[in-house]
């Protein structure tokens, strides 16, 4: 969890660097992963699905405070319970699919593909799987519940220029990955848990590229 803070950290603190013009190359929109738009001059670069994790707006102090916060908050919890392999996976998978929310949400609405940064994706979906994990241990989950369904709903009001759809996806993501983890504890189910775990990244992935210039070209 701390590395992961570490590096959102170091990333923000080289953005404000103005000569690097690292913002411009880590940002995310559905542009660099749809190769149907290579003939606008838009480069296919996929990778940018994760680089865009750990870069935020230089010109919000607060959104990554709030971000790595919340980090810390749920990454401490979720670290002890699933341990550091299993909980960096889950950070992955989330904010990939987090970025897959904001690639075909914004195909399915015909909305502009505005770029976006930020760890919010792959936070919401360590809150999916905190709520979730939860649920399955019987602890009572309502708070987090609200509090959930309360910033789901501020990123669809208007001029909160926050990317609901990286929220969705990632907090989708990030409950299937905490419900595979709760549904195969114990030692003899661990083989399973590393297969439903990679079937889950394939499918990421497959969903990733499946816009690649190979494939629709």
């Amino acid at each position: 969890m701390y590395v992961l803070i570490g590096v959102n950290v170091l990333v923000y603190l080289l953005q404000l660097i103005p000569s690097l013009n690292l913002t411009s190359a880590l940002l995310y929109s559905p542009y660099y992963s749809l190769a149907e738009y290579a003939s606008a001059g838009a480069p296919y670069e996929p990778w940018r699905m994760i680089t865009s994790m750990f870069a935020h707006s230089p010109s919000s102090f607060l959104h990554i405070l709030f971000n790595m916060f919340t980090l810390w908050m749920f990454g401490q919890a979720l670290e002890s319970l699933l341990g550091r392999a299993r909980f960096i996976t889950l950070y992955f998978i989330a904010g990939l699919a987090g970025s897959l929310g904001v690639m075909y949400f914004d195909l399915a609405l015909g909305l502009d593909f505005n770029p976006v940064v930020g760890a919010s994706g792959a936070i919401f979906g360590l809150m999916g799987a905190y709520l979730v994990i939860l649920r399955h241990l019987g602890g009572n989950s309502t708070s987090l519940l609200v509090l959930l369904i309360i910033n789901v709903v501020i990123g669809f009001l208007p001029g909160s220029n926050l990317a609901w759809q990286a929220h969705v996806g990632g907090l989708i993501g990030g409950a299937l990955a905490g419900l595979i983890y709760t549904r195969t504890r114990g030692r003899d189910k661990m083989r399973m848990q590393r297969y439903l775990i990679g079937g889950l990244v394939i499918v990421e992935l497959v969903a990733a590229l499946a816009h690649a210039p190979l494939i629709v070209g």
